[in-house]
């Protein structure tokens, strides 16, 4: 056979191949934008003439926003609000290509990143710029909104967050309590009169992996306390005061969140949005996928490839991952992750439609310099991936 002829076979079958990336961000290092075209950038020098489908993916903590407003041709509109320990913060809500859908972050006005580690103390950080945020967003007009939970600073129960809506949340001299989750045991009375009534002319997508109740060994203050800057003392603090707070809220609404799930998500806010707001909770990384059409552009595809920082046994409960490759798994399609760093339990991803999981640290290495070299760590593992993974389904494609 001549080189010609061959080279037309080569290349039919080049044609034929398809490839959706999906990764989440590299939490630190890069986007998941940023991941998913480093990870091209690999697919194409093993197998250039492949055909690949980027979709970044995020699982309703950071990234989210952008990763929803990139995938639908959207925008960002900021807003200055009040950040979780009091002082304004610039902050932002996407408003997705439909022109009606906002997406808003918590981490964003209330989260972890916003607090300096010497500072972190959810006894006195507050969601009080989360309801600023959405009071902003329904000012413009806008009724059908998503809420992404993940990485707050938070454990007030979501008081901060409806106070800025307009609800009285009085102690018993008919004041109102201050910010953060040590304020929570002070509240004698929960007024709705003046609670913004545009929340009950709109709709509400709480994006969230988390499906620990409010209180408990398993709520918000024991599992996340920690690590927000709460000391086993003030875990036990705040943990009392969400019962407390969980009590007066059964009484005005008659919902009780005390062992409610979801309802610990993001220090409780999870909560308020079930007691006070026409909501629904949806896992993150599904509502992700179905925005930027995941499962659509799955159709026909010989590969997903997906990631994120970490993976380890917790991979399984949701994440990002394992939610794409569960189903990418229906339309029989394989799928490989690429991890920064790979922990135990991964064994239980394979379950899921996982064939193999690939670190891109290829040789010994800081932390530091993992994160600085990413882009080029995640193109060569990429390409080391497609040239054995397809060597092995079409070994002249390669040649």
């Amino acid at each position: 056979m001549s080189f010609i002829a061959r080279f037309k076979i080569v290349k039919r079958r080049w044609l034929k191949i398809k490839i959706v990336i999906a990764p989440d961000s590299f939490k630190g290092s890069v986007s998941a934008f940023e991941a998913a075209m480093a990870i091209e950038l690999g697919v194409k020098k093993s197998i250039p003439g492949a055909e690949t489908l980027i979709v970044p993916l995020a699982d309703g903590g950071e990234g989210t926003v952008d990763t929803l407003v990139a995938a639908t041709g959207g925008k960002k509109n900021a807003v200055t609000v009040t950040g979780p320990l009091g002082s304004p913060v610039e902050a932002f809500y996407g408003v997705l290509g439909d022109g009606k859908t906002c997406v808003i972050e918590i981490a964003e006005t209330s989260g972890l990143d916003l607090v300096p580690e010497k500072e972190r103390n959810p006894l006195v950080t507050t969601t009080y710029g989360t309801g600023e945020l959405i009071k902003s967003a329904l000012a413009e007009g806008y009724r059908s909104f998503i809420l992404a939970l993940g990485g707050s600073a938070t454990n007030d129960g979501g008081a901060g967050m409806l106070q800025a809506l307009g609800m009285k949340i009085l102690d018993e001299e008919k004041h109102e309590i201050g910010f953060g989750g040590g304020e929570l045991s002070r509240v004698d009375k929960i007024s709705l009169r003046d609670f913004d009534s545009r929340i009950n002319e709109s709709n509400f997508v709480i994006a969230s992996d988390v499906e620990n109740p409010l209180v408990g060994k398993n709520g918000a203050s024991f599992v996340f306390g920690p690590q927000k800057g709460a000391t086993p003392d003030i875990v036990r603090v705040l943990d009392k005061n969400l019962k407390h707070w969980a009590n007066k809220i059964k009484e005005v609404t008659g919902v009780k969140l005390h062992n409610l799930p979801g309802a610990g998500a993001a220090g409780g806010i999870g909560g308020a949005f079930q007691a006070f707001f026409p909501s629904v909770i949806e896992k993150g990384a599904d509502v992700v996928m179905d925005y930027t059409k995941l499962k659509e552009k799955l159709v026909g595809a010989d590969l997903l490839i997906t990631g994120e920082g970490q993976v380890d046994f917790q991979t399984a409960f949701g994440k990002t991952p394992m939610r794409a490759a569960l189903a990418a798994k229906k339309l029989g399609v394989p799928t490989i992750i690429i991890a920064g760093s790979i922990g135990k339990g991964i064994e239980s991803l394979y379950r899921y439609g996982v064939i193999s999981i690939h670190s891109i640290v290829t040789k010994p290495m800081t932390l530091d310099k993992a994160m600085e070299s990413a882009p080029e760590l995640l193109e060569q593992t990429a390409a080391q991936i497609c040239r054995t993974f397809f060597y092995m389904k079409h070994p002249s494609s390669l040649l």
